[in-house]
């Protein structure tokens, strides 16, 4: 039998491309910034007294963070990148692109599974979390706004002393509203942005449209019909 006389390097290649991280430093701030202003956004009281600054340094972080997975982390850690181009007829279209010919490359060549796990883990599970944020600050905004409806319902039936506090309380409450907003703004910032970069990143993983969701229909397609067959074997 015709035995390759490089199965030995071919197997310790696809070995240390499933544990080798190729590119640390690119792994690193993948994750570094839209790690950092989660933690930011959920430590603001702690880390500093100036509500403003805490908004500030995540919008900050929220831009470093789509710059460098877009331009760098992508193309460097799974092979991918989308852009924004303009032709000659001063069309603008989106371009999204895979690595050709990774079938053919040699694994030690191809894109580290850590790599790409590290990337794919981060690129999904932070938007999620600005979604869920988002849902928390509008509830919290729809909470206040119950309360300062409340308080401003029945100001006949209060004493002058306590017409003082409700004025004071409304002068906070417009303070608690520039707040809400301003929060508000800073989250539905992380969604677009980084939901930007995920959409992207996964044109670029799948192909068209219809590619996206022809998958979807088949993945919804066999859990309906393991669903059916679990169904049939407990009956």
């Amino acid at each position: 039998d015709d035995v390759s006389l490089f199965d030995a390097e071919e197997d310790s290649a696809r070995k240390s491309r499933k544990s080798k991280i190729k590119h640390p430093v690119a792994s690193f701030f993948h994750l570094f910034f839209r790690v950092s202003a989660i933690l930011v956004y959920l430590l603001c009281e702690l880390l500093s007294n100036s509500f403003i600054a805490c908004m500030v340094t995540i919008i900050l972080l929220l831009s470093c963070d789509f710059w460098t997975v877009k331009n760098i982390t992508g193309r460097l850690l799974v092979g991918l990148r989308w852009w924004n181009q303009v032709d000659e007829d001063g069309n603008s279209r989106w371009v999204f692109e895979s690595r050709k010919g990774q079938a053919q490359q040699l694994p030690a060549s191809l894109p580290s599974d850590s790599e790409a796990r590290i990337f794919w883990l981060g690129l999904i599970i932070c938007p999620v979390l600005w979604v869920i944020f988002t849902f928390t600050t509008l509830f919290s905004f729809r909470i206040k706004w119950l309360n300062h409806a409340r308080c401003a319902s029945h100001p006949s039936h209060r004493s002058p002393a306590s017409l003082e506090v409700t004025r004071g309380h409304l002068t906070v409450g417009k303070g608690q509203w520039n707040e809400v907003a301003l929060i508000t703004a800073v989250v539905i910032m992380g969604v677009v942005l980084q939901g930007a970069n995920l959409y992207g990143y996964v044109r670029c993983k799948v192909g068209t449209r219809t590619n996206l969701k022809n998958m979807a229909t088949s993945y919804f397609g066999k859990q309906l019909f393991k669903q059916a067959v679990s169904k049939q074997e407990e009956s």
